[in-house]
């Protein structure tokens, strides 16, 4: 059994889009969970994707949600 590629996205939404990105965000595939968090950033994701590939197209797809402003990606090992 291949173990999954496990990466976190963190999110700047804009002011007052927060939950309708996580509604959007709980739709994507790949996408584990997703928390609205205080502080610097706005979402946190958790992906559990089968592949890179599929994690890039997880996502590109995280990035073309409106409201969404920047992200940063990071993969675990």
């Amino acid at each position: 059994m291949e173990e999954k590629i496990v990466a976190y996205a963190l999110l700047n939404i804009s002011v007052g889009k927060e939950y309708d990105v996580i509604n959007k965000l709980n739709t994507i595939e790949n996408v584990a969970e997703a928390h609205i968090v205080y502080g610097e950033y706005d979402v946190v994701i958790k992906i559990e994707a089968p592949t890179l590939k599929s994690l890039e197209k997880t996502v590109m797809a995280i990035r073309k949600i409106p409201g969404v402003i920047r992200s940063t990606t990071l993969i675990s090992t």
